[in-house]
């Protein structure tokens, strides 16, 4: 007790030189015996904080985000990360990559953010904020730009670029990578995450408003109808920029039968026209539907989709989430109010950001192994 220990100390001549001398060795190794003892308590209680600290910027993370700009928790308990060139490439061709990284006493777990339809890839303004708050929450994020997703273009060599950017943070020291593929960009992340090579470096998958049929997509962005077990609706309006803007992107697809497809505005013919379409053409779409793969992934898959999503129904991660199950594939589905297709939406009940902030937070852990 610190009392005894004082009571030690050697405040009297009366036990002459030795008795001195053996004191102040005890005092020593008192100290340093306290310091051993406390040095054990700090790693013991390691665990403890670190996971204090993930529920800490994990909250803020997410509040923050549905913040839209409104409270900024997390920027005030973090600093600015920092951005810069990560190389990589798939085969032959260099993948453009952005590395953002901020200040931690241990190496954080990595992460590659894959955009959704942007025209800008990379360096689209919102996927550079969302890059630099995942890293304010913990993460090295490797951002690279998809290039079949700059101009809705979707082909299934767009996961390479996945690939490489995992295989890029790993060279670079992080040996286990999650992946969060946004919207469309889910497709390529999915893919590339079910690819068996790429397994062991992965520690889990996130998608935020993806897909799981190319044919299913289809048929909500020309018809806006959805159904999955027994969920059925139909958009008010589907959108015809984004009919047009696909139509220009695969002039190549686009046959007889495929500009049939094109003008179909109807649910129900929507399946005949698809078996109209030559047979490489609905071997394309097959390819792109990252539901018949996925029971070839390995890490944890985490679904996140908003109710009211206007671009990707909902029903498509239900979609995911059943082709996850009946492989026997670990998978943990969020079906939220707090998100409208990417972005925050300050509509939600509790029991939504409940669910979105476990499942957040669990994807996390699972990163984190």
């Amino acid at each position: 007790m610190p009392g005894r220990r004082v009571a030690l100390d050697p405040v009297s001549s009366h036990h002459g030189r030795v008795a001195q001398g053996a004191v102040v060795v005890g005092k020593h190794v008192g100290r340093w015996g306290a310091a051993a003892r406390l040095a054990l308590a700090v790693v013991l209680s390691l665990p403890f904080f670190a996971t204090a600290w993930t529920l800490i910027v994990s909250t803020s993370f997410l509040a923050e985000f549905l913040g839209q700009g409104r409270w900024r928790p997390l920027s005030t308990l973090t600093r600015e990360p920092v951005a810069r060139a990560l190389p990589a490439a798939a085969g032959t061709r260099p993948v453009p990559l952005d590395l953002y990284s901020g200040s931690a006493l241990r190496r954080p777990p990595g992460l590659v953010l894959v955009h959704g339809l942007s025209a800008e890839g990379k360096d689209d303004p919102r996927l550079r904020e969302a890059a630099r708050l995942l890293a304010r929450a913990g993460w090295a994020v490797a951002v690279p730009t998809v290039e079949g997703l700059t101009v809705l273009r979707l082909r299934p060599e767009d996961a390479a670029a996945v690939s490489a950017s995992v295989e890029a943070l790993h060279a670079a020291g992080y040996r286990r990578v999650a992946v969060l593929g946004i919207s469309l960009g889910a497709g390529p992340a999915l893919l590339a995450a079910s690819d068996p090579t790429l397994a062991p470096r992965l520690s889990a998958v996130l998608a935020l408003g993806g897909y799981a049929s190319a044919v299913e997509l289809l048929r909500y962005t020309l018809t806006g109808a959805y159904a999955f077990g027994g969920v059925t609706g139909r958009a008010a309006t589907v959108l015809e920029s984004a009919i047009a803007q696909f139509a220009r992107a695969n002039a190549e697809l686009l046959d007889d039968a495929g500009r049939r497809l094109m003008d179909n505005r109807d649910p129900a013919a929507v399946d005949e026209r698809v078996r109209a379409l030559p047979r490489s053409t609905r071997d394309l779409l097959e390819a792109l539907s990252p539901g018949r793969t996925i029971g070839s992934l390995r890490a944890p898959l985490f679904l996140i989709h908003g109710r009211q999503d206007p671009a990707v129904p909902f029903t498509e991660s239900l979609r995911l989430d059943a082709a996850a199950r009946a492989a026997g594939r670990p998978v943990r589905t969020a079906i939220v109010g707090a998100v409208g297709h990417v972005e925050a939406d300050l509509r939600a009940g509790l029991l939504d950001l409940l669910r979105l902030w476990t499942t957040f937070y669990a994807c996390r852990r699972a990163a984190e192994g």
